[in-house]
Order: C-alpha cells, then structure tokens, then sequence
C-alpha cells in the first residue's frame, strides 16, 4: 500500500511532503527549475541534497526497462552502492548523465532512498514499505 501520496505542488513555496520507504522519515522535494542545471531539491533536516531534476523521468524510464521489482541500495556518497540497485544506477557512468544524478559533492548519495517515494507519490511507480531491503517498479 502506497504510503506517499501528492501532498504538496512540488514548489519551494509548498515542497512535497515525503516519507522514506520503509516510512521512519519525513522529507520534502521540490522541483528548482532556475537552477544550473535544473535540480531536484531534497530537504532532510537541516540536511539539503539535490539532484539533476530530470532524474524522476529518466528513473521511471530506466524503472519501466527493467520490467520488475528493483532494489532501492540506498547508500552514502562514500560507500559503494549494491550492484542492480536503483542507488548504483544512480551513480553509474552508463546512465544518462553519464554518473551521479546528486549535484552537491559530499551529498550525492542516497539517490535511492529519496527518489523512489516521490516516484510513488507522482504515480509512476509502486513501491515497497517493509523496515528494510525495500524495492520499486515502475507502474
């Protein structure tokens, strides 16, 4: 059962209001289209991540290539992502930006833990909610 819904236009005036997968954590995005490039804000705490905005259409697409349940590999920017997960694709030099979709050095990971809810949330994907090894799939 989808545990993120659309709350919030997705704007820093009125951010989406997010949980993590496994739903212990609350988190906002939003989209930064004047940004160079355009970014995806991620607002953790007082923690801001940011990530190449266009990193939720080619997610979805990687996602629907796949045709099934991938792992979520959340990972920190120093430790090394899982093979076949969504957090290795996201730092991989075969993606479509040719390596990390996280802009901000020191805080390019953990691609996979935040992306996949706002894919949820956006109704492109269904995504797992168990306390860990969560996994996605594109809808």
């Amino acid at each position: 059962m989808a545990t993120n819904t659309v709350v919030g236009k997705g704007t820093r005036e009125d951010p989406w209001q997010l949980k993590t997968a496994p739903g212990t954590s609350d988190y906002q995005m939003y989209r930064d289209e004047a940004a160079d490039p355009p970014a995806l804000q991620c607002i953790v705490g007082s923690t801001k991540l940011s990530y190449h905005l266009r990193c939720i259409d080619d997610l979805y697409g990687w996602l629907k290539q796949q045709g099934d349940w991938v792992p979520l590999g959340a990972a920190d920017e120093q430790k090394p992502a899982a093979e076949g997960t969504v957090e290795a694709w996201g730092r991989s030099p075969t993606n479509p930006v040719g390596g990390w979709y996280g802009l901000r050095k020191g805080y390019r990971g953990r691609f996979g833990m935040y992306v996949p809810p706002l894919l949820e949330a956006l109704g492109l994907a269904e995504l797992e909610h168990n306390a860990k090894n969560n996994r996605v799939r594109a809808l």
